[in-house]
């Protein structure tokens, strides 16, 4: 398939578009197990940097001059589960209440960016994005490690967007991988793109080697920009039954806090699809719509680590060519990367190898073959196993937990509530709790009395008092909990009231 476009020269007079960041924050990383898990997945992790994937992202456009009319509220879309974890990271690097649309369940992209574009054009006039904004979607998954070369293309696009068109950006390639799809680019426009002659999934890896011998392949980055407008008549025309799913969802949103929250019946019923199938695939063979499709070669150190290997090709690494993360004693390895979180990993005369070390799981790999890891994923789940929804450590709103040990009828937890916060008033049928503060003030809530207690202090909550607990105080509060009882699971909670919305029985 083949498509053109011809820009004109748009009017110095013309002010531009709003260009809004659209995050695309789903996504469960089963390939970058056991680090990434669903509740906490590689997207708000800090895998190659002091911030996180999701919090790189959202800074990726800083610094673009003002004439791209960068806007200054992100939207992004995200998980329902990972909302508290969204906001709270992007707070921590200076993003205040963006859009954070909320999908009930995972739909792919093009429902999420459809989600986005009605969010977008919604109200415009009333609208901090203005009137049909520009829309650049970015997974918060990927790396880009030249932000200026990501600005120029970025920069370079927008005349091509203004003017109607739909532009991806395709990574020029390096190498021949199998782990990408691939766009092959068509005939050379006036902006600096290409048409788009046709898309490919991830190839085997003699047809990986002819596409690089070819010259005319880019890697797909999943980075797109195009107007609101266009992209909703373009779903309209490719999808006309995501588009009415997605009217459905964002027709009875509710506002929760800062997020917005598309109906779930509506959006559950929404078929899964991504952009490049939903949409830009299809362009080509509807002219009538004049959205021409076009890719931009893009080389801005990008990588979407997609598996652990990945990882390794964009860390530093030693003069035996391993990357090393945390506490890691080596001799006579070379070509590894090695991982840990909370102990010491000891290395010999290992090569060509992958060692990853959390607090409940240890993964060991050929480097060449960690897109495999996604089998143990689904070998772990069809046994019922924990280790791939959540980790030891569990954030929540409110700060966070270790369930340090555990028996039976007895579990102990590390727990640790950010000031000014508090958890939810609840009970347990079935378990009975022992506090001890190691750090901090607590403000107790233990069946009728409410209380202070100081470092040192206790108290015990008896199985079906009502009870809370609350930080007071400036500093972060830590207590011991000793959990005892029949069952200790986290859904035994009654809720009465909650300072974050959630429902009345789950998680704490």
């Amino acid at each position: 398939m083949s498509t053109s476009i011809h820009m004109m020269s748009m009017s110095m007079s013309t002010p531009p578009s709003p260009l809004v960041p659209v995050i695309l924050c789903g996504g469960s990383g089963t390939r970058m197990w056991p680090l990434s898990r669903e509740t906490y997945p590689k997207q708000f992790l800090a895998l190659a940097g002091e911030h996180t994937m999701l919090q790189d992202t959202a800074l990726r456009l800083h610094g673009l001059p003002a004439s791209a009319g960068l806007s200054a509220t992100p939207i992004v879309v995200c998980n329902v589960e990972h909302r508290f974890l969204a906001a709270s990271q992007l707070a921590a690097v200076g993003v205040h209440h963006p859009a954070i649309v909320l999908e009930p369940s995972g739909r792919n992209t093009a429902p999420a960016l459809t989600l986005a574009a009605l969010q977008a054009s919604a109200h415009s006039t009333h609208s901090t994005h203005g009137a049909d904004p520009l829309l650049l979607a970015m997974p918060a998954d990927h790396i880009v490690t030249d932000r200026p070369a990501l600005h120029a293309a970025v920069l370079q696009a927008q005349a091509a967007a203004e003017q109607g068109a739909m532009v991806t950006f395709g990574i020029v390639a390096d190498r021949p991988e199998t782990g990408y799809g691939y766009i092959q680019r068509g005939t050379a426009q006036a902006h600096g793109g290409y048409s788009i002659t046709s898309f490919a999934e991830k190839p085997d890896a003699a047809t990986a080697r002819a596409y690089i011998d070819a010259g005319d392949y880019l890697w797909n980055s999943g980075l797109f920009l195009v107007r609101a407008s266009v992209w909703l008549r373009a779903i309209k025309a490719c999808r006309p039954d995501i588009l009415q799913a997605c009217e459905q969802a964002m027709q009875h949103a509710v506002r929760d806090l800062d997020f917005i929250r598309p109906d779930a019946d509506a959006f559950v019923a929404c078929p899964s699809d991504s952009i490049d199938y939903a949409v830009m695939e299809r362009l080509p063979q509807r002219a009538e719509l004049n959205i021409p499709a076009c890719v931009l070669p893009l080389q801005a150190g990008w990588s979407d680590l997609g598996a652990w290997d990945a990882l390794w090709d964009v860390l530093p690494r030693d003069a035996d060519n391993n990357a090393t993360v945390g506490d890691a004693v080596l001799h006579g390895c070379s070509d590894s990367l090695f991982l840990s979180k909370h102990r010491t990993i000891a290395g010999v005369g290992l090569h060509n190898i992958v060692v990853i070390e959390t607090a409940d799981a240890v993964l060991i790999a050929d480097k060449q073959q960690t897109q495999s890891v996604k089998h143990i994923v689904a070998q772990l789940k069809a046994q019922g196993r924990e280790l791939t929804h959540t980790h030891r450590k569990v954030h929540r709103p409110w700060g966070w937990y270790d369930s340090i040990d555990g028996g039976d009828r007895f579990q102990v937890k590390r727990i640790v509530v950010n000031p000014g916060a508090s958890l939810s008033q609840q009970m347990h049928h079935h378990r009975a709790e022992h506090w001890v503060v190691v750090k901090g003030t607590a403000q107790v809530t233990n069946g009728e009395r409410t209380f202070l207690l100081g470092e040192n202090e206790s108290t015990f909550i008896p199985l079906g008092h009502v009870h809370r607990l609350a930080n007071p105080g400036k500093v972060p509060l830590e207590i011991i909990e000793v959990q005892s009882g029949s069952y200790l699971g986290e859904d035994d909670i009654v809720r009465f009231e909650d300072t974050y919305g959630r429902a009345a029985g789950g998680t704490p």
